[in-house]
């Protein structure tokens, strides 16, 4: 049976864009509200949530991928190219390599895809691995480019994209169809597309998942005509055994519409959650403006550190233990500084004794998808 490449329509993938006319409403009434409310705060929120919004796309890519990245490292080297305060990380490179291509997107979102910036963002992520043969250019080697299990004893080829000889050639069809303007198409619709049809062909030795990922943001981006921040990997890697297996439906057809259908409320799911974290970054400086000169430092790196882990807090909530681990205080002291906090509206206290826990007390709810 045939791979979609070897298709006779390819690379004609088709939905039914009636199917998600309702996701593409919700999704451009949410941007329009996202970019409305955007425009009202503070250039350092502003930046604060750039960060924050790269960074978790880049952790979130990586970690699909099974490669773990240092928050802290990443976040610094994205500061440093939006010429923020950051102190360099030694031994960073791969935290780097993601930060430079996660700016070059936002900085570049609204100009033509081009080979060469397809290459650079590649030379980006692997310039410093030693076992990518062709790093910075597409894959040259005469092997079939294979997507098979990871069983040893009973290998499975999910899927076989074009050989390497037709790689350039399908690159550039890609890329003009990726540059040519259609208003009357779905923008999530043509997004999910842009996904499977670079996944399909698979040009890079490594990497792919990364690019095409970063390649729906630049999509969209396009299509609402600004950087759309939000971060499309982190609902993905929530959801990442259906991301699979929404994708294998097109490994032998073009028939997109599960497909489409997936990835438009992954999109949706993602833009929601990114509002939820730009409401949680607002309420985090309202908080801390709010408490400043009132609280001790003791206090200030507990919240500091519970708003460190985001919208859903400690797990199960903050407890006396966690905030004394913290701070190397007495439980004495800590039981005080609890309900100083408690008292001035920073925490609320749900509980009793060895059951008593803390969590932020935030005005906005959050939605974490």
């Amino acid at each position: 049976m045939p791979w979609n490449w070897e298709l006779p329509n390819w690379p004609q993938f088709h939905y039914d864009p009636d199917r998600i006319a309702s996701l593409e409403r919700q999704f451009l009434l949410g941007v329009g509200s996202a970019f409305a409310y955007l425009e009202t705060i503070d250039e350092q929120e502003y930046h604060h949530f750039i960060v924050e919004i790269l960074s978790l796309e880049g952790l979130e890519s990586s970690r699909i991928e099974g490669e773990i990245l240092d928050r802290e490292s990443l976040q610094s080297s994205i500061k440093q190219h939006f010429g923020l305060q950051a102190t360099p990380k030694r031994g960073a490179d791969k935290e780097a390599g993601m930060a430079q291509l996660l700016y070059s997107l936002y900085e570049s979102f609204d100009k033509p895809l081009t080979h060469e910036m397809l290459w650079k963002w590649h030379a980006m992520l692997f310039k410093e691995t030693s076992s990518i043969a062709d790093c910075g250019k597409y894959r040259t080697h005469a092997e079939p480019m294979q997507i098979v299990s990871n069983r040893y004893d009973s290998p499975t080829v999910f899927f076989e994209a074009p050989p390497s000889e037709r790689v350039f050639h399908e690159m550039s069809a890609f890329i003009d169809w990726f540059n040519a303007t259609n208003s009357t198409e779905s923008i999530l619709g043509r997004a999910a597309i842009a996904h499977i049809y670079f996944e399909s062909i698979h040009p890079f030795e490594d990497g792919n998942g990364r690019i095409g990922r970063v390649l729906v943001e630049k999509i969209l981006s396009q299509e609402v005509r600004r950087p759309i921040l939000i971060a499309i990997s982190k609902t993905l890697e929530k959801r990442k055994k259906e991301y699979y297996a929404s994708l294998e439906t097109c490994n032998r057809s073009l028939e997109a519409e599960h497909w489409v259908e997936f990835f438009a409320q992954v999109v949706l799911q993602a833009h929601k959650s990114s509002m939820g974290l730009l409401y949680f970054l607002i309420e985090k400086s309202k908080m801390l403006a709010a408490l400043s000169g009132q609280i001790n430092s003791r206090q200030t790196k507990v919240l500091l550190r519970m708003f460190e882990e985001g919208p859903n807090g400690f797990k199960g909530g903050l407890s006396a233990e966690n905030y004394i681990a913290i701070t190397k205080t007495t439980r004495a002291t800590a039981t005080r500084d609890l309900a100083d906090l408690v008292e001035k509206g920073a925490l609320v206290k749900t509980g009793e004794l060895r059951h008593t826990r803390y969590r932020l007390n935030l005005s906005t709810i959050i939605i974490d998808a």
